[in-house]
């Protein structure tokens, strides 16, 4: 007997059956869906993530076509899953044995334009796929100016969406020891008027004096620390030690 072909249907069907109205209610109040918040109008239908993880898994071999459909859907964890079981499929494409980079670029191109349509609507589902879906992509077809490009310009858009998926891009370059697309990005962001893109640039700053260079990092911090946002500084400092952050916050603002 044939097999049939994972259909959106089947994934929401799945997500349907795991879904638990009171989570609904908490996550519609954790992710600011409310009048004139973030994530305004965005619809839970109360399923956690390592729920969406575990059927994810299951339809790991969904179309390019059928995981449009979840992306289209207004429940946010529809969205979730489809963007999930893309980066499953980016990385098993990236496998040594097998490797098929046409898919991983297929999967890079869908992506961009679902960020563009502004289907990534929310912090959780950027942060779930940029660095695979952007950066890892960018890193590993080794890009360079097009990629810098790539980050500059997503960086500069009027969507938060889009600039957080830049900076979270970026993540993917600094699991790979390099710090250059972070520091390229950050200083222009640091007037950004979104609290979600002072955590999302402290953030990948910490990371680069954890995982690259503190010495990078605190070059940074000395050139820039006076014209950083509180959040975005208490961020990027929050692995140095008690005197070094208590000497950057006391510096004058500019």
């Amino acid at each position: 007997m044939t097999q049939e072909s994972p259909t959106a249907a089947g994934v929401m069907a799945a997500l349907a059956e795991r879904a638990d109205a009171s989570d609904a209610e908490f996550l519609q109040r954790f992710f600011k869906t409310g009048p004139g918040q973030y994530g305004e109008g965005d619809v839970f239908i109360g399923v956690r993530v390592p729920q969406i993880r575990a059927v994810a898994k299951r339809f790991i071999g969904l179309s390019e076509a059928q995981a449009s459909v979840l992306l289209d859907s207004e429940v946010h964890e529809h969205r979730l899953a489809a963007l999930v079981i893309g980066v499953l499929q980016f990385e098993r494409a990236g496998r040594p044995a097998g490797r098929d980079e046409a898919l991983r670029l297929r999967l890079h191109e869908a992506y961009l334009a679902a960020v563009q349509r502004g289907r990534v609507n929310n912090w959780d589902l950027v942060d779930t796929s940029a660095e695979y879906l952007v950066g890892e992509y960018l890193y590993d077809t080794d890009a360079g100016d097009a990629g810098s490009e790539l980050l500059r310009r997503l960086a500069a858009s009027p969507s938060l969406w889009e600039r957080r998926v830049a900076v979270l891009a970026t993540f993917g370059f600094i699991k790979h020891g390099e710090a250059g697309p972070t520091l390229d990005l950050a200083p222009r962001l640091l007037d950004d008027p979104e609290d979600l893109m002072h955590k999302a640039v402290g953030w990948m700053l910490r990371e680069v004096g954890k995982r690259v260079d503190r010495a990078q990092l605190v070059a940074f911090l000395d050139e820039y620390a006076s014209r950083m946002p509180r959040t975005m500084l208490s961020y990027a400092t929050e692995h140095l030690s008690p005197t070094d952050r208590a000497a950057y916050r006391a510096l004058p603002r500019t």
